[in-house]
């Protein structure tokens, strides 16, 4: 039964996507649907938790909005309306889940990874 379920998914999964991990600072293009018009919109922050996997992964973005207002949005990684992802930066963190990043007032800071392919 397993195999019938993976191979149904294996149609919807999308592979143009690059793995999205905690920490890492991320540029999610989302096409939002304004009556007959369409256009992309940009959604930037910080992967704060990955959960799920094949078709019903999920990742959810979090950004400090106007006025120092935290805002968390989920993303379903297999969905139509997520264009791109691009990284912008990645973090090393000893936590699968950042909810800590939640009561950090003002700017968050986190250790750049380091590249293991640059000098």
């Amino acid at each position: 039964m397993d195999q019938y379920i993976r191979a149904i998914e294996s149609e919807f999964a999308r592979e143009d996507l690059p793995e999205v991990r905690p920490g890492y600072t991320v540029r999610v293009h989302v096409k939002i649907k304004e009556g007959k018009r369409e256009r992309l919109q940009a959604y930037e922050g910080i992967v704060i938790r990955v959960k799920g996997s094949g078709v019903g992964k999920t990742f959810t973005v979090r950004r400090i909005g106007s006025a120092g207002i935290g805002v968390e949005r989920i993303f379903p990684y297999a969905c139509p309306h997520v264009e791109k992802i691009q990284i912008l930066r990645k973090a090393k963190v000893r936590r699968a889940k950042l909810y800590y990043l939640r009561d950090v007032k003002g700017k968050i800071k986190l250790k750049e990874k380091k590249d293991k392919n640059r000098g």
